[in-house]
């Protein structure tokens, strides 16, 4: 569950965390985080990211995507651009990128 090397320091690997039902451990120095976007892993430092950062960690911006947060269970939930999502709370499994179309948000 935790992937460890002397270069990164400790990696929680939060899909396999909330897959298997266990508790993030709380955020210390040195600790990253492994989220995966889509089908893109990506490892990161600190445990609270807005949704701006998320979709910006896959060149992606809220002008053009929609961001789910995927949670353990099946329950997803939208990410708005300025939403501030914490790592290291229960159950945060992945996130995925939706196109907006043009007909979204109305004219």
């Amino acid at each position: 569950m935790v992937a460890q090397t002397q270069d990164e320091g400790e990696v929680i690997d939060l899909e396999q965390y909330a897959k298997d039902g266990n508790p993030v451990p709380p955020h210390k120095p040195g600790r990253k985080y492994r989220i995966r976007i889509d089908k893109t892993f990506k490892t990161v430092e600190s445990p609270t990211l807005t949704g701006s950062q998320i979709l910006g960690l896959v060149d992606k911006t809220a002008a053009g995507y929609r961001l789910d947060q995927k949670l353990r269970g099946g329950q997803t939930k939208k990410i708005e651009p300025s939403d501030v999502v914490d790592l290291t709370s229960p159950g945060v499994e992945r996130f995925m990128t939706l196109p907006l179309d043009q007909t979204e948000g109305g004219v």
